[in-house]
């Protein structure tokens, strides 16, 4: 019996939709059936490029039976209408991070998607890394001890050009907030799946080169997690030239650090024969210079192994490695971290 071929949808026409018809193009049992957007002339020139259906409305894109799956490429605060037209439609939706700009948007998104029946991810290519894997692999196995300290440290930069090119762009209605909301909350999402849920924060931010935008350019916050361990979030886009984004995760009896897709420290109390293995596999250096300095420069191969997971998941029945609602656990984080920093105190999230 022949595979069933998945088609899939874009929604937007921008750097990051280019991202995802390469990771579609490379999938073989994938094919990138169309693209939608408000801009009909910048819809159809990306159509041309991407050899696919330009649609004139969402509505005739959703009611293609060629479809299967939407990818969402819309600036952060426009998700929630195209994510619920798309799974009204019964189609299975793939959702840029973050998953939307409020908690209420992102709970509209989760109830719809769990009203009917379809599978709903959001974009955390990071997590789909080997490195990443073998991180979360070693937790589970229990072989830090007592977890002490979770750092994510975000350090990129970020042109006047790249603001300005899109209005949506460093807004608090459309971007959700500045570097942590757009850049960071890739790292933000991965500590918390590492360290588990966070209990407070505190806060700071500050815009100190991008004066023409709403929102911070750098934000400082420390953490205290549910497990008793402490952490901090560094995060800016206005730092020269920017460097790797890093993830530190250290514990009674093991310390790892990975530095975007590599790991750069591998240290156990007790060691395991894997190990020797797992060093010298992790560091064979990073698939892309990850966005540092330039947003198109990211590897398609996170997104890819994504695309796959969810083609898996609807296979299988079982949910997407990040779905709606473990999309949703960045959101909540980012946002007490912005609250703390309007309120100059500390702010603990809800359920502690």
């Amino acid at each position: 019996m022949e595979a069933k071929q998945y088609g899939f949808g874009i929604i937007g026409a921008g750097i990051i939709s280019d991202i995802h018809a390469r990771a579609i193009n490379a999938i073989e049992n994938a094919k990138l059936i169309g693209v939608y957007s408000i801009n009909k002339s910048k819809s159809q020139a990306w159509a041309d490029k991407n050899n696919c259906i330009s649609y004139d409305s969402l509505e005739e894109m959703v009611k293609s039976p060629q479809i299967d799956i939407v990818c969402i490429c819309t600036p952060s605060g426009i998700h929630l209408e195209p994510a619920i037209e798309c799974i009204e439609a019964g189609k299975h939706c793939v959702i840029e991070k973050p998953l939307e700009v409020t908690l209420e948007k992102c709970d509209r998104i989760i109830e719809a998607s769990d009203k009917a029946g379809v599978k709903t991810a959001v974009i955390f290519p990071s997590r789909f890394y080997e490195a990443s894997k073998q991180v979360k692999k070693a937790i589970d196995e229990n072989r830090f001890g007592n977890m002490v300290l979770g750092d994510a440290y975000v350090k990129w930069s970020r042109s006047e050009a790249y603001y300005n090119s899109a209005a949506w762009r460093g807004t608090w209605e459309l971007d959700g907030g500045g570097a942590l909301m757009n850049q960071g909350i890739h790292s933000v999402d991965l500590l918390q799946w590492y360290m588990g849920p966070v209990e407070s924060v505190q806060a700071m931010s500050a815009n100190v080169k991008h004066k023409g935008i709403e929102v911070e350019d750098t934000v400082v916050s420390t953490l205290k997690f549910a497990n008793g361990a402490l952490g901090t979030i560094e995060c800016s886009t206005a730092v020269f030239p920017g460097t790797f984004k890093r993830v530190e995760i250290m514990g009674t009896s093991g310390t790892v650090i990975l530095e975007e897709s590599s790991l750069i420290k591998w240290q156990f109390e007790k060691e395991t024969s894997e190990d020797e293995t797992i060093i010298k596999s992790m560091a064979a250096g990073n698939v892309s210079h990850g966005g540092v300095s330039n947003p198109a420069d990211i590897s398609f191969a996170g997104h890819q192994r994504q695309l796959e997971d969810i083609i898996l998941s609807i296979e299988t029945g079982k949910k997407p490695l990040i779905d709606a609602i473990d999309g949703r656990k960045s959101v909540e984080i980012v946002l007490a971290i912005y609250e703390s920093c309007r309120m100059g105190r500390r702010v603990t999230l809800p359920g502690f």
